[in-house]
């Protein structure tokens, strides 16, 4: 399979500045949101099918269970895990009422979903980060659910296919959650370590401790395009190197251009470019 066949680079390039929530808006007979790239209202419906993508290249932010959704082959997604459930560890003020406002509003019980699922019928394990359940940041639970899925994926010589979106390390758990780091990164290598392939796709935002541990740890790293990749804030950089930085710095169409990324994948041609990947890596593939 030719590589230009998967790889197609994107047409438009987003504008450099951040992303920002969008509300959704009332015209006329349906709610629309009004793409900040190109200023069209998109009515919902419309957004929906095009997996909450604008036609000018701007992506919003969806769902883990959205993205499940198109994704997978339909019926094949099998949860892991879905007890496991973030708790006040540290006795951080506050923390046990903001999981509890977090469930309700996300309607899930944590930042990352796994478990196995087919994708252009391969079979892998799966991990989605909840950007709306804390911003999708890495905690004990999140550490551990990830740590499992990958375990589990090496037991039985699977594929790995993650969705990162995160603000970084939860800062609500101090340093146990920054242990996370460590704890993933050991169980991608001993997944790589048994043979097997590991995909991720970057998301808006993926930051802080989880740019610097599993999710730059794919032997094939996708993003969307637009996406803001990276360890630090660009602020917090530009006042320690006390220098401007470049245009886009952080996006990963800058990502690409200086190689840290493989490829931007409009998330229309997703389920086609991790299918054909997986079948480019699946076990006795070569030998064929």
């Amino acid at each position: 399979m030719p590589l230009n066949f998967i790889f197609r680079q994107p047409k438009n390039e987003l504008e450099k500045g951040g992303r920002t929530p969008v509300a959704a808006t009332s015209d006329d007979m349906e709610l629309a949101k009004q793409c900040p790239n190109c200023g069209k209202h998109i009515p919902l419906s419309e957004l929906w099918d095009h997996h909450n993508a604008c036609e000018c290249g701007y992506h919003f932010r969806m769902s883990a269970r959205q993205r499940i959704g198109f994704i997978c082959d339909p019926g094949t997604y099998v949860p892991m895990y879905e007890d496991m459930r973030s708790h006040d560890i540290i006795n951080f003020p506050g923390y046990e009422k903001k999981l509890a406002n977090m469930e309700t509003s996300s309607h899930e019980n944590e930042a990352v979903l796994c478990g196995t699922a087919k994708i252009g019928g391969h079979l892998c394990a799966l991990f989605v980060m909840e950007s709306y359940f804390m911003m999708g940041s890495m905690g004990t639970v999140v550490g551990e659910k990830i740590t499992r899925l990958f375990e589990h994926a090496t037991a039985h010589n699977l594929p790995v296919v993650g969705y990162t979106v995160s603000g970084g390390a939860r800062m609500q758990e101090g340093t146990l959650s920054l242990m996370q780091m460590a704890k993933t990164s050991g169980a991608v290598k001993r997944h790589s370590d048994a043979g097997n392939f590991y995909l991720t796709v970057l998301t808006d935002p993926t930051t802080g401790g989880v740019t610097a541990s599993f999710a730059m740890e794919g032997d094939i790293i996708l993003a969307e395009p637009g996406a803001t990749v990276g360890f630090a804030g660009a602020r917090v950089i530009e006042q320690t190197v006390r220098r401007k930085l470049p245009q886009g710095f952080q996006k990963s169409e800058f990502l690409l251009d200086h190689g840290f990324v493989d490829a931007i994948v409009f998330r229309k041609d997703q389920r086609r470019v991790i299918s054909a990947l997986l079948a480019i890596h699946e076990k006795g593939a070569a030998e064929e």
